[in-house]
């Protein structure tokens, strides 16, 4: 999961008023007992080539997320939810009901929606968001022919019929190895958590290395607790030492961290003494949080993530409708809705098919470019950013059109 929040200007009480009001009429219509047909006005995901539109009955988009409850996931589906609501509002197609369910964060729940969702017609459901809830769902969607657009990063529930809409990790650290590499990058040392998220960025990260001809000279895991990741970093950073003793240079640290490991690592690093100068720290989508900045020990590292201009509009107008800074989340969400949309304008049968949803030239959004191909898996085109003091700075863009057949993650780089 990407975390973070970019703060925002303030509210605009009659935008909100708007929104909100229009949100709640229609809810108040159509509501069920698990959620909500929300037909609100619309987001801007396009498809990459244009479509025509055309005039049909209305389409009804359904979103399954985990909404009950008041802890951070609960939280996060709330904001996807109203950004969901935020880019129905903004594109203001009539054509198009937006059906709201929730799965209570579990499997039973993610089946008992899907099923409720397609009862009442829905074409096409984006989410859910965690991945047992996916795999619960997607047995009923497929049954139905219905796709899925699931906001989960696991590989695993990917495929026949269900496309991962969410930041495949795989993907990003493909993206700043490869640009490491072009940088003369060579030999690479590297500090990655255990779990799932670890598990599955430390063999990324070695095919990475091996493609780019490169090698990893060390690797550690560590727990996500601040005394277990101790021992650990001061061993890579001894590697790193003597690396420079003998002759033989480590050129970039690996930090696949975020916002909950990273202020630990911090302090370690600088007490080092190690030289950004001589080795490079290089990170995943996890880094993309606002204050990473302010541990001077990771200014001037590199981590990928979208071009960050888009977002920033998107996160304005989001505070300016619901008071708030949406979670970097949010934009996925948003894109979902857009995306579908878009696609809506076809004739009815024609509208979600596989054809569509991986279309070669896939589609644009906050997020930049997105395609899915035929194993349910995303392509994204992303930037490579360097943190600064305040915020960070693009310092290889991402591409804004994909070439004319599909492309590995390791291929995507930015021309």
């Amino acid at each position: 999961m990407r975390k973070g929040l970019h703060l925002a200007s303030g509210i605009v009480p009659t935008r909100r008023a708007v929104l909100l009001g229009a949100v709640s009429t229609v809810v108040a219509g159509c509501s069920t007992g698990m959620g909500g047909d929300q037909a609100t006005p619309t987001a801007s995901i396009t498809p990459q080539g244009g479509s025509e539109a055309i005039s049909h009955a209305p389409v009804k988009i359904a979103i399954i997320l985990p909404l009950e409850g008041m802890g951070e996931t609960a939280a996060v589906a709330k904001s996807m939810k109203q950004a969901a609501e935020l880019a129905l509002f903004e594109r203001n197609d009539p054509n198009v009901q937006l059906v709201t369910k929730s799965d209570g964060g579990t499997a039973v729940g993610a089946r008992a929606a899907a099923n409720s969702a397609i009862s009442e017609g829905a074409e096409i459901i984006l989410g859910p968001l965690l991945s047992e809830a996916v795999a619960s769902a997607a047995p009923v969607a497929r049954t139905a022919r219905v796709p899925m657009l699931a906001f989960s990063t696991d590989h695993k529930v990917a495929g026949d019929g269900v496309y991962l809409m969410s930041f495949l990790a795989e993907q990003e650290v493909d993206r700043i190895i490869s640009f490491a590499a072009s940088r003369g990058k060579r030999h690479y040392a590297a500090l990655i958590p255990e779990g799932p998220y670890g598990d599955v960025v430390e063999p990324a990260f070695r095919r990475a290395v091996q493609r780019s001809g490169g090698l990893v000279v060390v690797a550690e895991r560590y727990p996500a607790t601040a005394n277990g990741m101790l021992a650990p970093t001061k061993r890579v950073m001894e590697s790193i030492k003597q690396g420079d003793d003998e002759f033989a240079p480590i050129d970039a640290l690996f930090l696949p961290g975020g916002q909950e490991a990273l202020p630990q690592i911090g302090p370690v690093i600088a007490y080092s003494g190690l030289d950004p100068r001589k080795v490079q720290l290089l990170g995943t989508g996890a880094w993309d949080f606002p204050s990473i900045g302010r541990d001077d020990a990771f200014v001037g590292g590199w981590f990928p993530s979208p071009d960050p201009q888009p977002w920033q509009g998107f996160s304005e107008r989001y505070a300016k409708t619901f008071g708030t800074a949406p979670p970097r989340l949010a934009s996925v969400a948003y894109d979902a809705v857009g995306l579908a949309i878009s696609l809506s304008n076809s004739p009815p049968g024609s509208r979600f098919t596989t054809e569509n949803l991986t279309r070669p030239n896939g589609f644009s959004g906050v997020d930049g470019i997105i395609r899915f191909t035929a194993d349910g898996l995303s392509e994204r085109g992303l930037a490579v950013l360097e943190v600064q003091k305040f915020g960070a700075a693009v310092i290889d863009r991402a591409p804004t059109a994909f070439g004319p057949t599909k492309l590995s993650a390791a291929e995507q780089v930015v021309r």
